[in-house]
């Protein structure tokens, strides 16, 4: 796969007519991988180019100066999970307030037909482009039909009983769901951030942890609680068995959200340097203890919980 960033002052070179896709593909979940593979079969079966047409920002976060949006990717790891699909080529188009103008029309001729030379186009089921959203899959047929590009809806991709997405997804981890939201992703959720230094609490417990800068990205931080998770060192390409508590300190009475992660029989300096660490199980809920030594008491406990799941796991594979 390769990949095309687009702004108004880019001027492309010859492309090859294309099937393509459109649309912000947070997380690049299920769903869009099911959505992505009609596309690769149908440009095969045409002897076309696939391609996947998606933005190098949240739209409403150039529309709605304030919008915080929660991602579930950011840009990079989204082109990283597009290179393992079989697409042959990602554009990243620059969306500003220009672009946002546009029409639904205005925006098939200008950049899918003239730009970017698209001959068929699959939208998803939920998916709406052009000014306001204001049109739907109905005139983007009629808008095809003018232009030479014939319109295509694909149908969502169902888990029992439930259409896959990326809304779905964050709904699953903001309630702590994360066995489902990770079957829907087709992935481990990946929380990543610099080691920071924090209260020093844990050590005094018997529990070092790495505590995560998480806040110079827009990541979705799933529900509060103690997790099982694999946490991986920028530079390494090993996963450690590792528990993460999400929470306030309530024991302590703090009050900011702090995202601290105790890797199971590691000892160095990684004050600085990045971790990608991947949730796999919900132990339990965020909660205050009656004493620190009770508090000291439950992570043992937790600890003993976290390599039990682990275990499992490896038994079921």
């Amino acid at each position: 796969m390769d990949t095309i960033y687009l702004d108004n002052n880019h001027h492309l070179q010859a492309m090859k007519p294309c099937v393509a896709t459109i649309g912000f593909f947070d997380g690049v979940h299920r769903g869009h991988q099911f959505l992505i593979k009609q596309v690769v079969d149908d440009a095969r079966r045409e002897g076309l180019e696939s391609l996947v047409i998606t933005f190098d920002q949240h739209p409403r976060k150039v529309l709605q100066s304030d919008y915080q949006p929660q991602l579930l990717s950011t840009l990079d790891e989204k082109l990283v999970l597009l290179s393992k699909t079989e697409i042959d080529h990602t554009v990243v188009l620059h969306f500003d307030k220009a672009m946002a103008s546009l029409s639904a029309y205005d925006f098939m001729a200008q950049v899918l037909r003239d730009k970017l030379k698209v001959k068929k186009l699959f939208i998803g089921y939920d998916n709406r482009f052009g000014h306001n959203r204001a049109e739907g899959f109905n005139e983007y047929v009629k808008y095809g039909q003018q232009l030479g590009i014939e319109v295509l809806k694909s149908t969502a991709f169902v888990m029992n009983g439930v259409n896959v997405s990326s809304t779905v997804i964050r709904s699953l981890l903001k309630d702590g769901e994360v066995e489902l939201a990770n079957h829907c992703l087709g992935y481990p959720y990946t929380l990543f951030g610099r080691v920071v230094r924090g209260f020093q609490q844990g050590r005094k417990l018997g529990f070092p942890t790495a505590n995560l800068d998480s806040g110079s990205h827009d990541q979705l931080i799933p529900a509060q609680g103690v997790y099982a998770v694999m946490t991986r060192i920028e530079g390494s390409v090993v996963y450690m068995r590792s528990m993460m508590d999400i929470g306030t300190r309530p024991t302590f009475n703090g009050r900011n959200l702090t995202l601290e992660v105790n890797i199971f029989h590691f000892e160095g300096d990684i004050y600085g340097k990045k971790l990608f660490v991947s949730l796999m199980h919900r132990i339990r809920e965020d909660k205050k203890f009656p004493s620190v030594k009770a508090l000291q008491d439950q992570l043992f406990e937790d600890r003993r919980m976290v390599n039990e799941q682990f275990d499992k796991d490896l038994e079921n594979e």
